[in-house]
This record gives structure tokens, sequence and C-alpha cells, in this order.
């Protein structure tokens, strides 16, 4: 399929507070994020490349001990097998982007 409509993708809780869209090809996942204000990602790390973007809200990200709140407009790079949280600031509207795909992140209704 080449074409999608996020009203149409099933919204999935993945952690308290943190609710994904996904878009899995081959390669790359994207991720649609709807964060609750307050909401904990806690400590972990993965094989996939992540690239966040925020593109409302604010969220604290802590990438191996360096923490900075990134604000609508801002990125970051969390590498391969990198310790990360986050930690939504306000409520937050990002997009992360992973290489390669995330398997765990396909749902059944995917």
């Amino acid at each position: 399929m080449s074409f999608y409509n996020l009203n149409e993708i099933k919204e999935i809780e993945v952690v308290p507070g943190f609710h994904g869209k996904f878009i899995h090809t081959k390669n790359v996942t994207v991720a649609f994020w709807s964060i609750k204000a307050g909401s904990r990602l806690p400590e972990h790390k993965h094989p996939n490349e992540q690239i966040t973007n925020v593109l409302d809200g604010e969220l604290e990200l802590i990438i191996e001990g360096e923490k900075k709140r990134l604000k609508a407009g801002e990125t970051a790079i969390v590498a391969s097998n990198i310790s990360h949280q986050g930690n939504a600031v306000t409520d937050c509207y990002i997009i992360d982007v992973f290489n390669p795909a995330r398997e765990d992140y396909r749902f059944e209704d995917d």
C-alpha cells in the first residue's frame, strides 16, 4: 500500500500515556505519538536507529545521561543500542522514525 490515512489507523497505548499509530515498510517504522503530559517512557535501548521529531508540545529526552527539552520543530537522533528515556512536559505530538523497522511495534491490526 502506498497511501495511508492516519484517521483510519488504530491507536495503540504502548506504555501508559504514549498512544501510537504505526506505518511499516520493509526497512522503516514511522510512529505517530500522542503523549499525555506527565507520561514517562522508561529508560531503554533497542538495535534500531531512531529520529525523534517534536511537532507540538515539549518533550524531555535523556540520551545516555544528556538531558534536553525538545520543543516543536526540534529533533533528536538516538543511535542504535543507546540508552534513552523520555518525559512529556506537556501534551505532545511527535513522530519517531526507526531503522530497521520495529518488529515489536507490528501489532495484529497493523
